[in-house]
């Protein structure tokens, strides 16, 4: 089957009535869900996920692409009327959508985010459709042993990006990896640290892990004690809610510029594995404000300051589908969630999963794209149902859903240790919380950690020699990509006084050495562009006379 018989196969399986019905419920779904403060959009996926369990893999896929975009975009509703982001994706949105809300402008402040997400959201849409298969094609060249590198690679990205405390980071995705190496091995089946405790031996589900950590700890956390339990979320900013889409259209239009930047960036930020949405609409916005014309207005209810974010985080989804797709490694923990789908299916995405099943990667792409319009047409129903749900004191809405979510975990094996592993990862979650250690990594941990330990044992299997992981061009490359995302925040810590003036161009000419070791002309030309740009930054750092604290101060006292 080629690409294009694939396109057309998914097509058609997905335009069928009941398909593109289920797609819009999942995206009614996804935009409750996100709406409600608290709720990620990986807990909306995974509240979602044991309702497919039964369908084919084309509608239950339809489900949750439905809901993942679903999710990010309603996340924005809260984000505006309650100034709570509804997820971590739309923290950058409070703001400046809070902002023009109390200005009395609701519906042009949930328009513009609404366009904006959704423009976000056809855009990378349509990189996804480009670069999606040469990515695949990459990925067959990459092997185990660049395989193993990558996955490493993710896990410091995760640890180096918890923002300002990379060693809680560690220690969370160290923790993922331990879960993960309980019971039989996948590749020879030997039993590890089960304490010859016969439960054990099948490990720990993957999926009572994520809902534990997500959706279980998150309840605990927003309910500790009676008096917050009993109050509902509702807030006075839900008045006039009607959308002037026209206008909001043409606002956004009008700003394309920096909706084609903050979606370049929302992309690219999804590409990189472990990133995820909660990071590039913060990194949008920054940028909005550094070329903004009217810096001053940001905080204020700047209508660029909605764009901004809100066409970053959708934008990201893409590229972390991407990622999913060509190398079958998740860009960030939604997109986890979206692999335990595709799990759950029998469909495992991996370098030969886009010229094997050419259908089921179209009918994901395509769900993407056709999500994007049903989130245009069910926002206002949705926000009708928002003001409702809103209105609902705590513990009735968490006890609804613990509930579903214990029932769901249980019908995946139907084995109560599902259920009891959800209860001890939510505990561990909620005080992971308590103690100020990032989620993201444990879960990252989790479903990177079998992958990686697959792929170190295909490579020691062909070969027993390590140096192979040195000698690999890609793997080369994702291990120096790693050891330079660990220096990092050490970097940023010491550029602010004036140190470490070489690490920009040292870090290039690392990372041009595997480059310029591939076949072909592209990556040789690019690997040499890298080192002409490295020794031209470690010219400019050698004739610049390192500036010390001192001096620093001295400036600053001056000013």
């Amino acid at each position: 089957m080629t690409m294009f018989d694939g396109f057309l196969i998914a097509l058609a399986d997905l335009t069928a009535p009941l398909n593109l019905l289920l797609l819009a419920a999942g995206v009614l779904a996804g935009l409750l869900v996100g709406a409600i403060p608290g709720f990620s959009i990986t807990m909306a996926v995974v509240i979602v996920l044991p309702f497919t369990y039964g369908m084919d893999t084309t509608p239950g896929l339809a489900v949750m692409l439905g809901v993942m975009v679903g999710g990010v975009s309603g996340g924005l509703v809260s984000a505006m009327l309650l100034g709570i982001p509804g997820t971590p994706a739309s923290i950058a949105t409070t703001f400046d959508g809070l902002p023009m809300v109390r200005s009395g402008q609701q519906g042009l402040a949930l328009g513009l985010g609404l366009w904006a997400s959704c423009i976000g959201g056809f855009l990378s849409g349509c990189v996804l459709f480009l670069v999606a298969p040469p990515l695949g094609r990459i990925g067959l060249e990459i092997g185990p042993w660049g395989y193993f590198s990558l996955i490493l690679f993710a896990l410091t990205i995760t640890a180096s990006l918890s923002s300002g405390n990379m060693v809680k980071g560690l220690i969370a995705g160290c923790i993922g990896l331990l879960a993960t190496s309980i019971g039989e091995d996948q590749v020879n089946g030997i039993t590890r640290l089960t304490f010859g405790n016969s439960t054990l031996d099948g490990g720990f589900a993957y999926l009572p892990i994520l809902i534990g950590v997500f959706a279980f700890s998150q309840l605990l956390a927003d309910m500790p004690d009676r008096a917050s339990a009993r109050r509902s979320l509702s807030a006075e900013g839900t008045g006039d809610l009607r959308i002037p889409h026209r206008r909001a259209l043409r606002m956004v239009l009008r700003h394309w510029a920096l909706t084609l930047r903050s979606s370049a960036i929302g992309i690219f930020v999804g590409v990189l594995p472990a990133a995820g949405a909660s990071i590039s609409n913060l990194i949008a916005y920054d940028q909005a404000k550094k070329n903004s014309k009217t810096p001053e207005r940001f905080g204020k209810g700047s209508e660029e300051g909605i764009i901004a974010p809100e066409s970053a985080n959708n934008a990201t989804m893409g590229g972390a589908l991407m990622v999913l797709v060509a190398l079958g490694i998740p860009g960030d923990a939604a997109a986890a969630a979206v692999l335990a789908a595709l799990l759950v299916h029998d469909v495992a995405p991996s370098p030969t999963f886009m010229s094997e099943s050419p259908d089921i990667v179209y009918v994901i792409l395509l769900a993407f794209v056709i999500g994007h319009v049903f989130v245009l047409l069910l926002q206002t129903v949705a926000l009708r149902i928002f003001v409702r749900v809103v209105g609902i004191p705590i513990y009735v809405l968490a006890g609804v859903i613990l509930l579903y979510t214990g029932m769901g975990v249980f019908a995946i094996n139907n084995t109560l240790f599902d259920v009891w592993t959800m209860f001890l990862f939510g505990i561990v979650g909620y005080l992971m919380v308590r103690f100020g250690f990032p989620l993201a990594p444990l879960i990252l941990g989790t479903v990177l950690g079998p992958i990686g330990e697959v792929n170190l044992m295909r490579a020691m299997s062909i070969s027993s020699d390590a140096t192979l992981f040195l000698s690999r061009p890609w793997s080369l490359l994702f291990l120096v990509m790693a050891a330079l995302s660990l220096l990092f925040p050490l970097y940023q810590a010491r550029a602010k006084q004036g140190g470490w003036s070489y690490y920009p161009a040292l870090s290039l000419a690392l990372v041009a050495v595997p480059l310029v070791m591939m076949p072909g002309l592209a990556r040789l030309s690019l690997g040499c562009a890298l080192a002409a740009v490295a020794l031209w930054l470690a010219v400019r750092a050698f004739r610049s006379p390192p500036s010390t604290t001192k001096d620093v101060a001295h400036g600053a006292h001056h000013h």
